[in-house]
This record gives C-alpha cells, structure tokens and sequence, in this order.
C-alpha cells in the first residue's frame, strides 16, 4: 500500500475527498503559457472525464476527478510535468508580471521568476518552501507571506525571509535592499543552503524565530 500510494505522489496525483477519484497538478512556471498548453490541458481533461479544471493560488493548473487507472496515460498525453505541490520541497515560485506585462512594475519578476523556477522548483527540503517575485512594492505575488520573497524596486531587488500565510501566519522579515539580479539570485541561494543544513523540518520562519535574524544573517554571510 506503501508504495502504491508513492506512486500516485510520482505522478503528482494527490486523492479527492470522494476517496476514489484524483486530481494532478501540473507545472506552468508563473502560470504563463501558449494557447497550445491550454487546449491541450482542455482536450485531456475532456477526454479523460475530468470533473474541472483548477487555477490554484500557486499558479498551476490542476485537472480534478482523474481515474487512477488513467494516470498514467494523462501525463503522457499532456507532455507537462508534474507541479511540486506536495512533499519537503520547494513547493511553488510564484511571480507578477513584472515589467514584461505590467506598466507599474520596477523590476523583471518574469525573468526572476522563471530562472528560480528552474533552479529550485522541486528541490528537496527538510520543509516545504514557498517564493514569491513581485515586480513591485504592490506585491502582487505575496511576497511578504512567502518563506522567500523578492520584491521589486527602483533601487533594485528587496529580499524578504520567513514568511508564511498557514495556520499561524507570519510577515517576512528583510533581508536585503537594493540588489541586482545576480545579487538577489546569489542571496537565495545562501538561504536555501542554509535550511538545506537544518535538522529539523521547520519552515523558514519558525528557524530564523528560534535564532534570530541578526544570528541568520550572519550565518549566511551578512
């Protein structure tokens, strides 16, 4: 039973509340893609009974009423990978339109957010993770309630640690002001590789509370 149910989580297929049917989440970096992604998705579900399609707050499209018999053919047909939306992982890189689609936006949260995406979407954590890229001080992407989130300004990027909007929410702390990309991307990567070493499976917030941010910044190297 065990290894049937990990099976189901492999193929990102997560039980309904019928006990019988399932619903899979698939990856769309951003929740941008093509018409083509979209009728495909559509043709599938179609084909396959789904009960409904699902936009989710991460920005996934999830098809919800799946047969478990049929899993295995829906991924083949949608040629989509998986969405990490379960496990001790990074869950989710949420992300604006930035200055690629927004007239108010300061900074490119598109194309932060999509080399994020592919560096860390899925990584393996001792807790799940959540980041957030706003193009700007609106804050379209929540940044401000995600373990990780990069906000846009016109002095550059602010990075915000230990956000959580779940049972007990918390509000980010800052981190950094006024950074280039590759200074925020070189920022992210200290702290995941700072969680990475945690021996609980405590998210972000809890940990930095249990230590303070003075001692965090110092232990990754501000």
């Amino acid at each position: 039973m065990a290894e049937k149910k990990k099976d189901r989580l492999d193929k990102g297929a997560l039980v309904q509340r019928d006990g019988e049917t399932f619903a899979i989440a698939t990856h769309i970096p951003g929740g941008i893609c093509s018409p083509d992604i979209l009728r495909t998705i559509a043709d599938v579900s179609e084909k396959y009974g789904a009960a409904a399609i699902k936009i989710t707050g991460a920005q996934r499209m999830v098809i919800v009423g799946l047969k478990e018999d049929d899993l295995d053919n829906v991924w083949q047909d949608l040629g989509i990978e998986p969405g990490a939306a379960i496990g001790m992982c990074v869950r989710s890189v949420k992300f604006c339109p930035g200055t690629t689609f927004c007239r108010i936006g300061q900074q490119d949260a598109v194309g932060m957010g999509m080399k994020l995406d592919k560096l860390y979407h899925g990584y393996s954590l001792p807790s799940k993770m959540k980041i957030g890229v706003s193009g700007c001080p609106t804050c379209c992407a929540e940044s401000w309630v995600k373990d990780i989130g990069l906000i846009g300004t016109k002095k550059g990027w602010k990075v915000v640690v230990g956000g959580n909007a779940a049972s007990k929410p918390m509000i980010a702390q800052v981190l950094s002001e006024g950074l280039s990309d590759d200074e925020a991307l070189d920022l992210v990567k200290r702290v995941i590789e700072r969680l990475e070493r945690h021996t609980k499976p405590q998210r972000l917030g809890t940990l930095i509370s249990d230590i303070g941010l003075a001692t965090f910044k110092q232990e990754i190297g501000l």
